[in-house]
């Protein structure tokens, strides 16, 4: 299990159904260690709090071998890493393995598991594409949150170390499902 890609974002303001909306789901991969703080990693930051981030959504996961089923899906899609809006892509992690409440550590932080992504209609933006929210949830490639239980630095090439499991926990597949 490791860290393939560190990405972060900022909110911009796009233009769609001709209105402005504010969005950070365009994320960039950065070089070198990055500082994650309780509530997001440093160069990060989400736009509508009501539904991304938090101390519960503070990181978002998601597994760099989905994006093969993606190039398919979309071949006419540039798809670098953080397409997704992740800020977390990864190996060795993926929804029917990873349980609500797996405990982590990455580089010198630590983190929880805690709830599959919902897609917004932000990912509609993203792709430019009316279907993808639909086409995301029949995936089953939802990726997960995490919450940050200690502070500190990871980088892309940081080994994901599992700390604890509570074997009887949903996995993330299950609790995509169940929604």
């Amino acid at each position: 299990m490791q860290v393939i890609s560190v990405n972060v974002g900022l909110p911009r303001e796009v233009e769609w159904r001709n209105e402005i909306v504010r969005t950070s789901i365009f994320k960039a991969p950065v070089t070198g260690r990055v500082r994650v703080a309780r509530l997001n990693i440093a160069g990060d930051r989400q736009s509508d709090l009501t539904v991304h981030g938090g101390v519960n959504k503070a990181v978002y996961v998601y597994p760099s071998e989905h994006y093969e089923f993606w190039r398919k899906e979309l071949p006419d899609s540039e798809l670098p890493w953080g397409a997704f809006g992740e800020n977390l892509t990864t190996t060795g992690l993926a929804e029917d393995d990873v349980r609500i409440g797996d405990r982590f550590a990455i580089g010198s932080a630590e983190f929880v598991v805690t709830q599959p992504r919902m897609p917004c209609f932000k990912l509609t933006i993203r792709f430019r594409r009316a279907d993808m929210i639909k086409r995301f949830y029949r995936s089953g490639r939802s990726g997960f949150y995490l919450a940050v239980t200690k502070e500190g630095e990871i980088g892309s090439g940081d080994a994901i170390e599992l700390l604890s499991r509570d074997e009887d926990a949903i996995t993330i597949a299950e609790a995509a499902a169940s929604r």
